[in-house]
Formats: C-alpha cells, structure tokens, sequence
C-alpha cells in the first residue's frame, strides 16, 4: 500500500509538507509533475487536481527505495503552507492511488524495512516531543545509535555466556567442569556490571526524555514554599508563618540549564485533624511514590526525625536531604554524603546553597556530571531491562547455587529475549501498534 500524510503545516506564510511512500509514489509523482522526476532533484511542480486545476506551485522530490527514511519509494511535495492547500492535495495523491497514513506509520515502515531498529525509531518521536535543549540532544544520540549500540554490545555478552553454558551442558563427558571454573563467574560478573552501568544511563535518559519529577516534602513551616519559589525564580507559592498553608499540591515547570524539571510543593506531614490538611497530606504520599527525587526539607534541629516522613525509597528514587534556614543557625552552605542520602546545607531565604542544589539536580537529570553521552529512553526500556537484571539473577543463582545448568540456559534465553525487546528483534504485534500510534501524523 502507499501511504500519504501532512507532514507539516505551520500556517499562512510558511512552508507545508506532504510525503507519500509506497510502491505508487514514484507513478503519483510523475502524474503531478508530468514527466518522470530526477531521483534526488528538486522540481518546481504545477500541483494540479483532477479537472487540471491549479491547486498551488511548490518542490517536488523524489527519493528512489531503498535510499530513503522508509526504504520504499518516497516523494515529498513542499507547497504553501496553507492547510486547505494541503488538504487538496492529499486528496488528489489519494485518488492517485495512496491512502492517509497511520499515526507513525512512516517511523513503523523505516523499522519493518530495516532503516530503523525499534529504539532509533522511538527516539523520532521523542525528539519531535523535546521539552529542553538536553532533550533534544539526548533523544538525537539515541536516533544515531548510541541506545541501541550499547544494547547490542550487552546482547553479545550475553549470548557468548549462553553459549559457553550450553556447550558446558553438551558435553558432561569432559574431565573439566566448565560450570565450576572461574571463567564462568568473571564473565557473569562482566555481563552483570554492564547491564547495571546501562540501566543506570537508562534511567537517566527516562529523566532526560520525560524531564525530573522533583516531590518537596517536609513537616509544616520547613520552608517547602519557600524553596520552590527560589528555584522557580517567582513567588508561585504562598509563604506565611501559618503552619498548613500549602493543602494541596502546587506543580511548577521549569527549566534548569536546558533540563526539564517539575517541581512539586506539598502539604506538610504532620498529624491534623483538619480534614483538607489531611486530605493535602494523602496527595502528598501519592505525589512522593511517583517521584523521581524526593526532596526532604528540614533543618539541622529537625533532620534526624523528619527523615522518618519519608518512608522507605520506592525503587529506582533519589532522596535530596535540604537542611533549610543555615542564615539563622549562622552555618555555611554545604554539600555532604549521608547513608540517608544526598545532604545539601542552604537557605532557601538569603539563597546561600542553592547553587549547590540546582548542581545536584542537574546530575540526577543527567547533565553538569561530566557525561556528554546522555541519550533517551522510554519506560518500557527500564522495564525490559529490569526483567533481563532478574533473569540474570536467577541464572547466577542456579549456577552458583544450584549448579543446575539448564535452568541457568533458560533463564538466559529469556533475558535474550527482553533484551531484544529494546531495539525490536524480538516484538508483538501488540507492542509494535501500542508504540506507534503515539507517534504524530507524518512521522
């Protein structure tokens, strides 16, 4: 089937795209143009109905399977970019053969011809979503192969200790017990940290993607308000003396050196009888075990037992300890390494620290770490790679453990499996419809 879409119309003045691909593109093109057009060339083009009315004048290009973005025969017709114009002529290349195209259905063909793996694919549509200039970046590595390079490289580990447990299982008959030699464990272990050092990244490019989910929390009067209307740069909550102020949940987006980072102000954790305040506190619990960081405001009096409000951390959280107001307590800003986590001395008042803790933000989001590497990721990707962590694990137990080396066979194959989930070697049909229907039109 050929396929056609708008691929953009920014307005009145500007320049509107519709691309068509498929095995009748190269024929709809020379229909349009009146002759067979020059692979690669750019032709001025009467666009013309079917009575031979005008529909408007623009570049026609034509891009020859398989040197194109789907791998199939691609024409690109540029007019102005008026949408009634644009929406002619996507009739007339409809009744020329082609049919409206699928919410990513142009990214779905690039992957089912091989242009694309799976990851690059979703890294399209992630960069067309970019929120901030570290975004936009981390999603281009990621459309380049940086995600993708680093699966394949773990994929390949992972098969060469498959297959050496296999073959240890193939032949029972040697003097030598493979299963048992100290090869077997360093490569477990090689596999293991990389997989580790890649989930990391992973979720680092989850946060690069999706911006950081920052949850302040604390008891009432700890300065929560107070600190978001720092880092936000504008009074957006309300400060008073008044323990209980803040009873609901107040988000503010901002950007921190090209970072997306929402930053969440809660009610204060207290025991209340007041019905809304305690209503304040439940979204505040809902709020932190969704958080990427959550942000603990205190001060040196009260820090030991407000850690307690926290909680236990939910899988894959920060914990930023703030230990507020050092202007009155007449201390100076600091950063400093806690077992409880991460401890940044400020005052959310004067300002004093919070170069510090903007700093520390930056590195949980992935940038001002030293890393110039950062690409994208989607949540799926850290599900995949957690499910391929616990296969890994059972296998080192079995073979550890258990000296059961077929369990450990088949606990790697399934971790193959998710692991080749990533970049689309082993997909459902269901997973390929979910991903790309959230793609735009024309992508």
């Amino acid at each position: 089937e050929t396929i056609a879409a708008i691929a953009t119309a920014p307005g009145a003045g500007g320049i509107g795209v519709l691309r068509v691909s498929g095995a009748q593109a190269s024929a709809i093109a020379t229909t349009l143009l009146g002759r067979a057009p020059q692979p690669r060339h750019a032709h001025y083009c009467a666009f013309c109905d079917a009575g031979a009315a005008l529909i408007d004048r623009g570049i026609l290009l034509h891009f020859p399977q398989p040197n194109s973005f789907t791998g199939e025969d691609v024409v690109e017709l540029q007019t102005h970019g008026s949408p009634v114009v644009l929406d002619l002529l996507l009739r007339r290349v409809c009744e020329l053969g082609a049919r409206p195209a699928r919410a990513g259905e142009f990214s779905e063909r690039a992957f089912l011809n091989g242009k694309l793996d799976l990851a690059q694919a979703e890294a399209i549509a992630d960069l067309i979503a970019s929120q901030s200039e570290a975004a936009a970046r981390a999603a281009l590595r990621s459309l380049d192969g940086a995600f993708s390079q680093r699966v394949r490289q773990l994929l390949a580990g992972l098969v060469d200790l498959r297959v050496y447990i296999e073959a240890a299982i193939d032949f029972p008959e040697e003097e030598i017990d493979f299963l048992a030699a100290p090869e077997l464990r360093a490569r477990l272990d090689g596999v293991s940290d990389e997989l580790s050092a890649l989930l990391a990244e992973t979720r680092r490019g989850v946060r690069l993607a999706d911006g950081l989910h920052v949850v302040i929390v604390g008891r009432p009067n700890a300065g929560k308000s107070s600190l978001l209307n720092a880092l936000a740069a504008q009074d957006r909550a309300i400060v008073t003396p008044v323990a209980g102020t803040t009873r609901d949940v107040l988000r503010e987006n901002i950007q921190l050196d090209g970072v997306q980072l929402t930053l969440v102000d809660t009610a204060g954790l207290r025991e209340s009888a007041d019905i809304v305040e305690r209503e304040g506190m439940r979204r505040a619990r809902g709020e932190l075990e969704r958080a990427d960081v959550a942000l603990l405001v205190s001060d040196a009096e009260h820090l030991d037992a407000d850690l307690a409000l926290l909680g236990p951390t939910q899988s894959g959280q920060t914990r930023l300890l703030v230990c507020n107001k050092i202007d009155l307590a007449q201390t100076p800003p600091q950063r400093s390494e806690q077992a409880a986590g991460i401890r940044i001395d400020l005052s959310a008042r004067t300002g004093a620290g919070l170069d510090l803790l903007r700093r520390e933000l930056k590195s949980l989001a992935g940038i001002g770490d030293g890393s110039t590497g950062a690409f994208s990721a989607r949540t799926r990707h850290v599900l995949a790679l957690e499910r391929v962590a616990a296969h890994l694990a059972a296998a080192e137990f079995a073979l550890l453990d258990q000296q059961a080396g077929e369990l450990a066979a088949e606990e790697l194959r399934h971790a193959q499996r998710d692991l080749g989930e990533l970049t689309g070697e082993f997909s459902s049909d269901d997973l390929l419809g979910a991903i790309f229907s959230s793609f735009c039109i024309g992508k």
